[in-house]
């Protein structure tokens, strides 16, 4: 199966996916029989000044109410209702305290955040950390990503829809398959098949199989 995580640092992934890996392997599977993947958004063109011009202008049309209201959507809290400049805190909420906890490390400058420097943030891709720069440049810090935390792979989030994923594809894709770390054609078979390589249906090991019917007895 698959488990889709998100994570603003590779220290907190690195954790995250040690932790699901353990589990598994707990639960008396193989530990990577699971294929975790943690929402990361990209942000790329050509050239490094390119890329990062592209993300100042997106910055612009970001909509600081429109990103509070899908904030206090994930976070089960009405934000609009504190001063933008509150420490986040300040703001009494389970979920808020979680999000505080894990962004108060993705800088280290000592500046507490407050509600607008997370609205800003998450106005361009949502609360996953964002990777700006040239194809080449992605691709390495998607390496970089994969080697220090384990994870497998990156749900892609977007800024633009399909632009951000057109990029990927036309700027990143072709370095990582230059380094062999992206595919360059697919095998036969289901999804499944696809990911793991171990055939079209469950392994006997995997829970699920315990509920596939079997032809009744004649």
């Amino acid at each position: 199966g698959a488990v889709f995580v998100g994570s603003p640092t590779r220290a907190i992934l690195k954790e995250t996916v040690s932790k699901i890996r353990d589990a598994v392997e707990a639960a008396g599977r193989d530990r990577y029989s699971v294929r975790i993947y943690t929402m990361l958004t990209v942000i790329t063109d050509e050239t490094e000044e390119k890329a990062h011009a592209k993300h100042e202008e997106y910055k612009k049309y970001v909509s600081y109410e429109g990103a509070l209201v899908l904030l206090s959507g994930w976070l089960g809290i009405d934000l609009s209702v504190y001063d933008p400049d509150e420490p986040l805190g300040n703001v009494k909420s389970n979920a808020i305290q979680s999000a505080v906890a894990n962004f108060s490390k993705v800088e280290d400058d000592g500046k507490p955040w407050t509600v607008r420097d997370i609205a800003e943030w998450a106005g361009i891709g949502g609360l996953g950390p964002r990777v700006v720069g040239s194809g080449a440049q992605v691709a390495e810090e998607l390496q970089a990503w994969v080697e220090e935390t384990d994870v497998d792979g990156f749900n892609l989030a977007y800024a633009i829809t399909p632009g951000s994923f057109e990029d990927v594809v036309k700027y990143v894709v072709p370095e990582l398959q230059k380094r062999g770390a992206y595919p360059t054609e697919y095998v036969e078979g289901t999804l499944r098949h696809k990911l793991f390589g171990r055939g079209d249906r469950l392994p006997a090991e995997h829970h699920g199989s315990s509920y596939r019917l079997q032809p009744a007895a004649r």
